[in-house]
């Protein structure tokens, strides 16, 4: 709807933003971002830009400075704690419609199902899925915690929604009001993206609170489980010069 001009702005997080510009799935690269602020230099730097130019190429534009925060994902189970990769043997986690997700829990050991997040609560309470992978905050919005008892800290992929508008459209606009939205998007989006970051913080102790038991995954083991393959295949994907880009700012993969 937006690349035909249904809509005017939209905002996508780039794992489902890629079955239209692939590159934009390299933001959701398992354990590449240690922090936020390599998060950020990246997206609002050379590989943001580098993702802006494939959008624009199919009609959309992308705000350099619009990536808002969703945070980094940590796996919610029903009724088990996530340790390392053996315990996701077979366990039936939802995941958004992304190839990346899917790739992740499957090389994982998982089984991977796309379950729309309208419907992942009642998909928890059923028990068709085991668990779910998301940051703290949409457990919390979503009531999850009702339908869950663990959560386990891996931080394996980091999310967050970019800012889109029709290229035609927004290439239409005089260039006085374009001013103005790009001066607002880059200040209230900073703002988002603390208020957001702060909330996840503080949502672990919220969430004990309604009954959520914690862990610490061992996180190399999950590496170790992906090893050469997974992040063969998406350097092979993504090319090299997306490849280069990330790991300017994230360092070797």
């Amino acid at each position: 709807m937006l690349q035909k001009g249904d809509l005017e702005f939209f905002t996508l997080m780039g794992g489902i933003l890629g079955k239209v510009v692939p590159i934009a799935e390299i933001q959701g690269i398992p354990f590449a971002f240690k922090n936020n602020a390599q998060v950020y230099a990246a997206n609002d730097g050379p590989l943001g830009e580098y993702i802006a130019k494939e959008c624009s190429a199919k009609g959309i534009y992308r705000f350099q400075y619009g990536l808002l925060e969703n945070g980094f994902r940590q796996i919610g189970m029903i009724n088990k704690a996530i340790y390392t990769p053996a315990d996701l043997t077979g366990m039936r986690i939802r995941v958004p419609d992304g190839e990346m997700f899917r790739d992740l829990f499957g090389s994982l050991g998982a089984t991977p199902v796309t379950v729309n997040i309208k419907e992942l609560y009642e998909s928890m309470k059923s028990h068709q899925v085991d668990g779910q992978e998301n940051p703290l905050v949409i457990t919390e919005v979503n009531k999850l915690y009702e339908v869950s008892n663990h959560q386990s800290i891996t931080n394996h992929m980091w999310s967050g929604f970019n800012l889109l508008s029709n290229k035609k459209f927004w290439e239409g606009l005089p260039a006085d009001i374009q001013e103005i939205v790009l001066r607002n998007v880059k200040k209230y989006v900073a703002l988002q993206r603390i208020y957001t970051n702060n909330l996840n913080k503080n949502l672990e102790m919220t969430l004990a609170d309604r009954g959520q038991k914690f862990n610490q995954a061992n996180i190399q083991s999950f590496k170790n489980k992906l090893g050469d393959g997974f992040y063969g295949r998406w350097h092979e994907h993504f090319g090299k010069t997306g490849w280069s880009l990330l790991e300017r700012s994230v360092g070797k993969l």
